[in-house]
């Protein structure tokens, strides 16, 4: 009497969005397969477990232990495990036990695993460039 629906009418689907991703932000990651030769830059988050040849420019950064960096790094945050030749420049910063860096370091906030291996210098980052309520901290983690 009333409509029926048909037994064999095709399921329906979800539909698509224009941004599959509810959040504003964004997370970029470069698979350990990838070899990058040129400069990144990224408005929010990168993961690099590939090798990059250039300056990297990011929100936060997340190294992997078999990624190598050759280049500057300059970052809000950066989270370090692998290999850099470069300068790094980071309000926090940590160095992972498995880091390899040479170059130097100018940070706010640093940590640093026992283990970890960096060869130049370390200095914090002018008052200028950090606000006056934060304070530079250094701490050794175990």
């Amino acid at each position: 009497m009333f409509s029926q629906k048909n037994k064999t009418a095709e399921p329906t689907r979800p539909q698509r969005t224009a941004n599959p991703v509810a959040s504003n932000s964004t997370f970029s990651v470069l698979g350990a397969d990838l070899k990058i030769k040129g400069d990144i830059t990224a408005s929010e988050d990168l993961h690099i477990d590939g090798s990059v040849e250039g300056d990297i420019d990011c929100g936060t950064l997340v190294q992997g232990e078999q990624s190598a960096i050759t280049g500057s790094i300059s970052a809000d945050s950066a989270r370090l495990a692998g290999t850099v030749e470069g300068s790094i420049t980071a309000k926090t910063l940590v160095v992972l036990k498995s880091a390899k860096i040479t170059g130097d370091v100018f940070y706010d906030t640093l940590t640093i695993e026992q283990g970890a291996c960096v060869e130049g210098k370390f200095a914090q980052r002018p008052h200028g460039s950090a606000k006056k309520a934060d304070e530079p901290v250094l701490s050794l983690a175990n």
